[in-house]
C-alpha cells in the first residue's frame, strides 16, 4: 500500500520557505516585533512538519511492520523502530524533537521560543531525509 506523501511534502516545503526567510530577515537575539513573528512562524511551521513526520512513521511502521507492534508504544518506541527500519538516522534527533514540540504545547516563553527555533533550523534536514527515505520506500 502506497502513502501519498503530499501533505508530508508541503510541510516540508513550508518549513523550509519559513527557515529561509527567518535567516535573511533575523539578524541576532535582539528581538524586534518582525522578527519575533517570523520566529513564531518557524515554530509553527516546525509543530505542524514534526506532527506530520512522526504521523506518517507510524502509517509506515502500521503497514510494514505490523500494528500490533507500533500500537500502544510511546513516542520513543515508534522512532527507535524507524530507526531500525531504516527510516531515521539519528533517534535522539528525534527524542529532542519531541521534547521541544511537548514543551510548546505546555510552555511558551522566550527562552523556550529561541530554543524551538533554533531545534526548526536542524528539524529541517532530518524531516527532508525522512521525506526521502519513505518516497524510497513508498510502494
Amino acid at each position: 500500500m502506497s502513502l501519498d506523501l503530499s501533505s508530508l511534502q508541503k510541510a516540508i516545503n513550508s518549513l523550509e520557505r519559513a527557515v529561509k526567510v527567518a535567516s535573511s530577515k533575523i539578524k541576532g537575539k535582539v528581538n524586534t516585533d518582525e522578527e519575533e513573528v517570523i520566529r513564531a512562524g518557524v515554530i509553527q511551521n516546525f509543530e505542524f512538519t514534526y506532527e506530520l513526520c512522526w504521523k506518517f512513521m507510524k502509517r509506515w511502521l502500521t503497514i510494514n511492520i505490523g500494528g500490533a507492534a507500533v500500537d500502544g508504544g510511546s513516542r520513543k518506541e515508534l522512532f527507535r523502530m524507524a530507526a531500525e527500519s531504516l527510516l531515521i538516522a539519528d533517534v535522539e534527533a528525534w527524542f529532542e524533537y519531541n521534547n521541544l514540540r511537548n514543551e510548546t504545547a505546555h510552555a511558551y516563553d522566550a527562552k523556550t521560543a529561541e530554543d524551538v527555533y533554533e531545534t526548526a533550523i536542524r528539524f529541517t534536514a532530518d524531516a527532508r531525509a525522512f521525506l526521502k527515505v519513505l518516497e524510497g520506500k513508498n510502494d
